[in-house]
């Protein structure tokens, strides 16, 4: 048990920080109110599909079809990267890299591009987290505020577009650190080929049905329901055990934390001094720790500012491992590699979000002057 808490350090955290909130706010029924169930069942749902389509062949067959012709490696880094920041708009930050970030890493393995991994799957995530802001179903905070507040479209738009503009061109002037050489797809190697049409249309269906509740247009329990129901007819009931739950007890272990902190009055009170007129700093900071959702849940509470709130939780999505709870997907995603070098990866992921937090948060007060 020790050995394995040692390995997932970020669940440890989690299950450490929550143990000690315990202490402050007893167990009772308001932990349930904690835990978003349809959080962990949607991610539940798309890492046992994902899991599925990878087995099936999909991803080879993707890359055989679509990266065949790409000749170096900076721009099959681009395409990589770019998938995760347009996608993001439509199927949320955590979906975007649940699908392309494996998909990555065996598209830079099959040409040979091993040594780009780490980088490529960074700016992925800062990819995905900038990329969600853009729209009010890109991310769980945006969906949330743009709710709860009733702002318009035109005023989501005006307080979240400039700042879209300068990350998707900031991510763009970033992709030139990758060196730019030539590159060729081993696929003489590793033929791809579907294991069976019937198989892949069925996994596609239950996809598509899973996006649906992303977009708000079906409950998820039918979904999750179905999900498993149809993964196990379709005889891959297998795939449940490789899903990572080590990842789906991390959110766990943060829900609890996040509720018991807004249920501790000093707590209550110093936040309530600290965040007025500085809406979008307290909300950058706040994720640092909390993370972006809860930081916009609890925030909230406390303001009117929520174009503020809006840009603030956005902007802090970049920074800390944590900050948001896509970069904690990556992060799982990669680790799981049999070559990982997890003590690089952070050493990468924090140099690279901490740079983009700081031109973001320099254009913020420069824009709001």
């Amino acid at each position: 048990m020790l050995n394995y808490l040692k390995k997932e350090k970020v669940l440890t955290i989690s299950l450490i920080l929550a143990l000690v909130s315990m202490f402050f706010v007893r167990p009772d029924s308001g932990y349930l109110e904690y835990i978003d169930l349809h959080v962990l069942a949607l991610l539940f749902c798309l890492m046992l599909l994902i899991k599925g389509f990878e087995e099936m062949g999909v991803f080879d067959l993707l890359i055989q079809k679509a990266f065949g012709g790409i000749k170096g490696s900076r721009r099959l880094s681009q395409v990589l990267i770019f998938l995760c920041f347009f996608t993001s708009m439509l199927i949320t930050n955590d979906v975007a890299l649940i699908t392309f970030v494996p998909f990555s890493i065996m598209a830079l393995e099959l040409c040979g591009q091993h040594k780009l991994m780490i980088k490529v799957i960074v700016l992925q995530t800062i990819a995905a987290n900038l990329g969600s802001m853009l729209t009010p179903i890109g991310n769980p905070q945006n969906l949330y505020l743009y709710t709860t507040s009733g702002m318009s479209l035109g005023e989501f738009f005006a307080a979240i577009l400039p700042l879209a503009v300068v990350s998707l061109a900031g991510l763009f002037a970033a992709t030139y650190i990758i060196k730019d050489e030539p590159i060729k797809m081993h696929l003489h190697d590793h033929k791809a080929k579907l294991e069976g049409s019937g198989l892949f249309t069925g996994y596609l269906f239950l996809f598509v049905l899973n996006l649906m509740v992303v977009l708000r247009m079906i409950h998820w329990i039918p979904v999750t329901i179905a999900t498993i129901a149809g993964v196990c007819i379709l005889g891959k009931g297998k795939l449940i055990k490789e899903v990572d739950f080590s990842l789906l007890l991390t959110f766990v272990g943060f829900f609890i934390f996040v509720g018991n902190l807004g249920r501790i009055e000093f707590i209550s009170d110093m936040i309530a001094s600290l965040i007025v007129d500085r809406e979008i700093l307290a909300a950058t900071l706040f994720s640092q720790v909390l993370s972006n959702v809860p930081a916009a849940i609890l925030l909230s509470g406390f303001t009117e500012d929520f174009a503020g709130l809006l840009i603030g939780t956005n902007v802090g999505g970049l920074g800390t491992l944590i900050a948001s709870m896509a970069s904690l997907i990556s992060y799982k995603l990669y680790a799981q590699h049999e070559t990982a070098d997890t003590g690089r990866y952070l050493l990468v992921f924090t140099g690279y979000n901490v740079l983009g937090l700081a031109v973001l948060l320099t254009f913020c007060y420069f824009l709001l002057m």
